[in-house]
Protein backbone atom coordinates (compact mmCIF):
# COMPACT_ATOMS: atom_id res chain seq x y z
CA UNK A 1 0.00 0.00 0.00
CA UNK A 2 1.33 3.41 -0.93
CA UNK A 3 0.27 6.99 -0.30
CA UNK A 4 0.79 9.97 1.99
CA UNK A 5 -1.45 8.66 4.76
CA UNK A 6 -0.16 6.68 7.72
CA UNK A 7 -0.37 2.94 7.08
CA UNK A 8 -3.04 2.32 9.71
CA UNK A 9 -5.19 5.05 8.08
CA UNK A 10 -4.76 3.28 4.75
CA UNK A 11 -5.97 0.06 6.35
CA UNK A 12 -9.07 1.89 7.59
CA UNK A 13 -9.65 3.32 4.10
CA UNK A 14 -9.39 -0.19 2.64
CA UNK A 15 -12.03 -1.49 5.02
CA UNK A 16 -14.32 1.51 4.50
CA UNK A 17 -14.12 1.08 0.71
CA UNK A 18 -15.46 -2.46 1.07
CA UNK A 19 -18.22 -1.25 3.41
CA UNK A 20 -19.29 1.64 1.16
CA UNK A 21 -19.27 -0.56 -1.92
CA UNK A 22 -21.69 -2.94 -0.20
CA UNK A 23 -19.29 -5.87 -0.49
CA UNK A 24 -19.01 -6.05 3.31
CA UNK A 25 -22.45 -5.63 4.82
CA UNK A 26 -23.54 -5.12 8.47
CA UNK A 27 -23.06 -8.28 10.54
CA UNK A 28 -20.66 -9.77 7.98
CA UNK A 29 -17.26 -10.97 9.16
CA UNK A 30 -14.21 -9.26 7.72
CA UNK A 31 -10.82 -10.94 7.05
CA UNK A 32 -8.75 -11.77 10.11
CA UNK A 33 -5.78 -9.69 11.20
CA UNK A 34 -3.41 -12.26 9.66
CA UNK A 35 -5.31 -12.15 6.35
CA UNK A 36 -5.22 -8.36 6.26
CA UNK A 37 -1.49 -8.39 7.04
CA UNK A 38 -0.90 -10.69 4.05
CA UNK A 39 -3.27 -8.85 1.70
CA UNK A 40 -2.03 -5.35 2.49
CA UNK A 41 1.63 -5.98 3.21
CA UNK A 42 1.66 -4.16 6.56
CA UNK A 43 2.51 -5.20 10.09
CA UNK A 44 0.06 -6.83 12.47
CA UNK A 45 0.49 -3.86 14.81
CA UNK A 46 -0.69 -1.54 12.02
CA UNK A 47 -3.76 -3.68 11.31
CA UNK A 48 -4.54 -4.00 15.01
CA UNK A 49 -4.47 -0.24 15.49
CA UNK A 50 -6.78 0.31 12.53
CA UNK A 51 -9.29 -2.26 13.77
CA UNK A 52 -9.12 -0.96 17.34
CA UNK A 53 -9.83 2.64 16.29
CA UNK A 54 -12.68 1.60 14.00
CA UNK A 55 -14.14 -0.46 16.83
CA UNK A 56 -13.94 2.52 19.20
CA UNK A 57 -15.86 4.58 16.62
CA UNK A 58 -18.58 1.94 16.48
CA UNK A 59 -17.83 0.91 12.88
CA UNK A 60 -16.70 -2.60 13.77
CA UNK A 61 -17.52 -5.15 16.46
CA UNK A 62 -14.66 -7.37 17.67
CA UNK A 63 -15.49 -10.58 19.50
CA UNK A 64 -12.56 -12.19 21.28
CA UNK A 65 -11.72 -15.55 19.79
CA UNK A 66 -14.40 -15.24 17.10
CA UNK A 67 -13.51 -12.38 14.76
CA UNK A 68 -14.34 -8.86 13.63
CA UNK A 69 -17.72 -7.90 12.15
CA UNK A 70 -19.22 -4.87 10.41
CA UNK A 71 -21.45 -2.97 12.84
CA UNK A 72 -24.90 -1.64 12.05
CA UNK A 73 -24.94 2.17 11.69
CA UNK A 74 -26.45 3.72 14.82
CA UNK A 75 -29.63 5.68 14.20
CA UNK A 76 -29.43 9.37 15.02
CA UNK A 77 -31.99 10.71 17.50
CA UNK A 78 -32.85 14.38 17.17
CA UNK A 79 -31.44 16.58 19.92
CA UNK A 80 -32.66 20.06 19.05
CA UNK A 81 -36.30 19.33 18.26
CA UNK A 82 -39.25 17.51 19.74
CA UNK A 83 -39.70 14.48 17.53
CA UNK A 84 -41.94 11.46 17.78
CA UNK A 85 -40.09 8.18 18.14
CA UNK A 86 -42.61 6.30 16.01
CA UNK A 87 -41.75 8.53 13.04
CA UNK A 88 -38.01 8.15 13.70
CA UNK A 89 -38.36 4.36 13.67
CA UNK A 90 -40.58 4.31 10.58
CA UNK A 91 -38.18 6.61 8.70
CA UNK A 92 -35.48 3.97 9.18
CA UNK A 93 -37.68 1.17 7.89
CA UNK A 94 -38.64 -0.20 11.31
CA UNK A 95 -41.97 -1.04 12.88
CA UNK A 96 -42.89 0.96 15.98
CA UNK A 97 -44.89 -0.38 18.91
CA UNK A 98 -45.17 0.67 22.52
CA UNK A 99 -45.94 -0.92 25.86
CA UNK A 100 -47.39 1.18 28.68
CA UNK A 101 -45.73 0.06 31.89
CA UNK A 102 -47.99 2.37 33.89
CA UNK A 103 -50.04 5.58 33.49
CA UNK A 104 -51.29 7.10 36.72
CA UNK A 105 -51.80 10.16 38.90
CA UNK A 106 -49.17 10.85 41.55
CA UNK A 107 -48.16 13.53 44.03
CA UNK A 108 -44.98 15.41 43.12
CA UNK A 109 -42.08 14.37 45.35
CA UNK A 110 -39.43 17.02 46.19
CA UNK A 111 -37.07 16.41 43.26
CA UNK A 112 -39.81 16.48 40.61
CA UNK A 113 -41.59 19.40 42.31
CA UNK A 114 -38.39 21.44 42.21
CA UNK A 115 -37.76 20.61 38.54
CA UNK A 116 -41.34 21.46 37.54
CA UNK A 117 -41.46 24.54 39.77
CA UNK A 118 -44.57 23.44 41.68
CA UNK A 119 -45.34 22.79 45.37
CA UNK A 120 -44.48 19.38 46.79
CA UNK A 121 -47.52 17.14 46.72
CA UNK A 122 -49.07 18.73 43.61
CA UNK A 123 -50.95 16.13 41.57
CA UNK A 124 -49.20 15.16 38.33
CA UNK A 125 -49.66 12.53 35.65
CA UNK A 126 -46.84 9.99 35.47
CA UNK A 127 -46.28 7.59 32.58
CA UNK A 128 -43.59 4.98 31.94
CA UNK A 129 -43.66 3.66 28.37
CA UNK A 130 -41.34 1.29 26.50
CA UNK A 131 -40.95 1.99 22.78
CA UNK A 132 -39.95 -0.88 20.50
CA UNK A 133 -38.59 -1.31 16.99
CA UNK A 134 -39.83 -4.52 15.40
CA UNK A 135 -40.47 -5.91 18.88
CA UNK A 136 -37.08 -4.94 20.34
CA UNK A 137 -37.05 -2.35 23.18
CA UNK A 138 -35.16 0.77 22.07
CA UNK A 139 -36.30 3.57 24.38
CA UNK A 140 -37.78 3.96 27.85
CA UNK A 141 -39.75 7.17 28.46
CA UNK A 142 -40.35 8.13 32.10
CA UNK A 143 -42.49 11.27 31.97
CA UNK A 144 -44.28 13.63 34.37
CA UNK A 145 -47.00 15.88 32.94
CA UNK A 146 -48.71 18.93 34.42
CA UNK A 147 -52.49 18.30 34.28
CA UNK A 148 -53.13 22.03 33.84
CA UNK A 149 -51.54 21.81 30.39
CA UNK A 150 -52.84 18.38 29.33
CA UNK A 151 -55.87 17.54 31.51
CA UNK A 152 -56.90 14.50 29.45
CA UNK A 153 -53.40 12.94 29.33
CA UNK A 154 -54.36 10.24 31.83
CA UNK A 155 -57.15 8.94 29.55
CA UNK A 156 -55.11 8.44 26.36
CA UNK A 157 -54.21 5.13 24.72
CA UNK A 158 -50.47 5.54 24.30
CA UNK A 159 -50.18 2.32 22.35
CA UNK A 160 -52.11 4.09 19.57
CA UNK A 161 -50.50 7.56 19.76
CA UNK A 162 -47.16 8.67 21.19
CA UNK A 163 -47.07 11.07 24.11
CA UNK A 164 -45.10 13.58 21.99
CA UNK A 165 -47.76 13.71 19.30
CA UNK A 166 -50.54 14.02 21.85
CA UNK A 167 -48.85 16.78 23.85
CA UNK A 168 -48.00 18.78 20.72
CA UNK A 169 -51.67 18.61 19.74
CA UNK A 170 -53.05 19.92 23.05
CA UNK A 171 -50.34 22.05 24.70
CA UNK A 172 -48.89 25.30 23.38
CA UNK A 173 -45.23 24.47 24.00
CA UNK A 174 -42.98 27.53 23.83
CA UNK A 175 -39.64 26.27 25.18
CA UNK A 176 -37.74 23.00 25.38
CA UNK A 177 -34.54 22.04 27.20
CA UNK A 178 -32.48 18.95 26.38
CA UNK A 179 -29.63 17.59 28.48
CA UNK A 180 -27.79 14.39 27.52
CA UNK A 181 -25.70 12.16 29.74
CA UNK A 182 -24.07 8.74 29.40
CA UNK A 183 -24.73 6.49 32.39
CA UNK A 184 -25.16 2.89 33.41
CA UNK A 185 -28.80 1.77 33.37
CA UNK A 186 -30.82 1.74 36.57
CA UNK A 187 -32.81 -1.33 37.60
CA UNK A 188 -35.98 -0.28 35.76
CA UNK A 189 -34.12 0.49 32.53
CA UNK A 190 -32.24 -2.82 32.67
CA UNK A 191 -35.49 -4.73 33.09
CA UNK A 192 -37.69 -2.90 30.59
CA UNK A 193 -34.99 -2.47 27.91
CA UNK A 194 -33.55 -5.98 28.41
CA UNK A 195 -30.07 -4.54 29.04
CA UNK A 196 -27.04 -6.04 30.71
CA UNK A 197 -26.02 -4.42 34.05
CA UNK A 198 -22.82 -2.93 32.63
CA UNK A 199 -24.16 -1.98 29.18
CA UNK A 200 -23.99 1.84 28.87
CA UNK A 201 -27.03 3.89 28.00
CA UNK A 202 -27.74 7.41 26.81
CA UNK A 203 -30.24 9.45 28.79
CA UNK A 204 -31.97 12.45 27.24
CA UNK A 205 -33.54 14.73 29.85
CA UNK A 206 -36.26 16.85 28.27
CA UNK A 207 -38.24 19.61 29.92
CA UNK A 208 -40.90 21.67 28.12
CA UNK A 209 -42.71 24.89 28.98
CA UNK A 210 -45.89 26.69 28.00
CA UNK A 211 -44.62 30.23 28.59
CA UNK A 212 -43.87 30.21 32.36
CA UNK A 213 -45.49 26.86 33.18
CA UNK A 214 -43.47 23.63 33.08
CA UNK A 215 -45.52 21.15 31.03
CA UNK A 216 -43.36 18.01 31.07
CA UNK A 217 -40.34 16.63 32.87
CA UNK A 218 -39.06 13.56 31.01
CA UNK A 219 -36.20 11.07 31.18
CA UNK A 220 -35.67 9.07 27.97
CA UNK A 221 -33.24 6.15 28.17
CA UNK A 222 -31.68 4.61 25.07
CA UNK A 223 -29.32 1.59 24.94
CA UNK A 224 -25.95 3.15 24.10
CA UNK A 225 -24.97 0.21 21.92
CA UNK A 226 -27.66 1.00 19.33
CA UNK A 227 -28.28 4.75 19.57
CA UNK A 228 -26.47 8.06 19.23
CA UNK A 229 -27.92 11.50 19.85
CA UNK A 230 -27.19 14.66 17.92
CA UNK A 231 -28.68 17.45 15.89
CA UNK A 232 -28.28 20.17 13.32
CA UNK A 233 -29.96 23.54 13.63
CA UNK A 234 -29.98 27.11 12.30
CA UNK A 235 -30.32 30.36 14.22
CA UNK A 236 -31.87 33.59 13.07
CA UNK A 237 -28.62 35.51 13.52
CA UNK A 238 -26.34 32.82 12.18
CA UNK A 239 -24.69 32.69 15.58
CA UNK A 240 -25.31 30.05 18.21
CA UNK A 241 -24.33 29.60 21.82
CA UNK A 242 -23.57 26.20 23.28
CA UNK A 243 -23.92 25.82 27.04
CA UNK A 244 -22.32 22.84 28.77
CA UNK A 245 -23.50 21.33 32.01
Amino acid sequence: MQGPKALYEQVKDYIMQHIHSGEWKPDSKIPSENQLVRELGVSRMTVNRALREMTERGLLIRIQGVGTYIAHPKPLTALFEISSIDEEIKSRGGVHSSEVHFLREEQAYPEVAAAMEIPIGTLLYHSVIVHKNSGKPVMLADQYVNPLSAPDYINQDFTAITTSKYLLSVAALTDVEHIVEAVLPDAMARKLLSMEPHEPCLVLHRQTWDNQRVVTHTRMTYPGSIYRIGGRFKTLSGVYKLDTV
